[in-house]
């Protein structure tokens, strides 16, 4: 009898498309994915045990094109899978779903609201569901869901705590790449925010700034010393 295990004949990342030909995303679809997953990568240095893809296709089911996220993030899976990386995020090579997922509105809304909301959560079950609407006004341009019971639930606050990844995710004005405007970043459970690689590099630089200012000012300051000790007749080394 033959033994057939139909897992066998599903693609490949390999044998699956892993582009899409039609720019659809605008530079801040891209940035923010990224500066989240930049500052993963540093809080997160030691850990292997996570993936963060932006602009990735997830492939869910093996006759369904891939749903392609502006970002999403996976653990328990492996950070790297060898040196070519991921070509896109299959389900049953990864046998992971994602935990979260992440949607940047643009100007006209593509059914981040509507029919992937409800694939997000029906077909797929990811567990945190973030829509970031930077051009909303009257209503809070962050909302950030949790599944319950097959139904997505909106959480307050901001930044909001998400237990199971152990950060927080939150928004406010700061600077990235140069442009200052309002960002999504990551938080600690005390609400503290995470500092991105660009502001860690402007903190050391701005700690090593002042230290060679106190280096100097003290320098400055036995030199003034050592000239009031000579005007009165004294030889500094024979007082040491």
């Amino acid at each position: 009898m033959l033994n057939y295990n139909p897992l066998h004949c599903l693609p490949s990342s390999e044998e699956l498309p892993d582009s899409n030909d039609t720019p659809v995303d605008n530079e801040v679809q891209n940035l923010i994915p990224g500066l989240l997953k930049t500052t993963l990568a540093l809080v997160w240095c030691d850990r292997w045990d996570w993936f963060f893809g932006v602009d990735m296709g997830i492939y869910y089911h093996p006759d369904k094109p891939a749903i392609v996220p502006d970002g999403f993030l996976s653990l328990g899976v492996k950070r790297v899978i060898d040196e070519d990386l991921r070509l896109s995020y299959v389900l049953w090579e990864e046998k992971k779903l994602p935990t979260l997922a992440l949607e940047v509105v643009s100007q006209i809304y593509r059914e981040e609201h509507s029919s992937k909301k409800e694939l997000y959560a029906k077909e797929l079950g990811i567990l945190y569901y973030v829509v970031y609407s930077p051009l909303r006004r009257k209503k809070t341009p962050l909302e950030v869901y949790h599944l319950v019971d097959g139904e997505y639930i909106l959480m307050s606050g901001n930044p909001v705590w998400l237990p199971e990844i152990g950060l927080g995710i939150g928004r406010e004005r700061g600077i990235y790449q140069g442009i200052v405007r309002e960002w999504l970043y990551w938080y600690d459970e005390e609400g503290q925010k995470l500092l991105t690689p660009e502001e860690r590099i402007r903190e050391a630089e701005e700690r090593a700034a002042f230290e060679e200012e106190r280096r100097v000012e003290a320098e400055q300051k036995v030199k003034m010393l050592i000239e009031r000790l000579n005007a009165l007749g004294l030889d500094p080394e024979t007082l040491l």
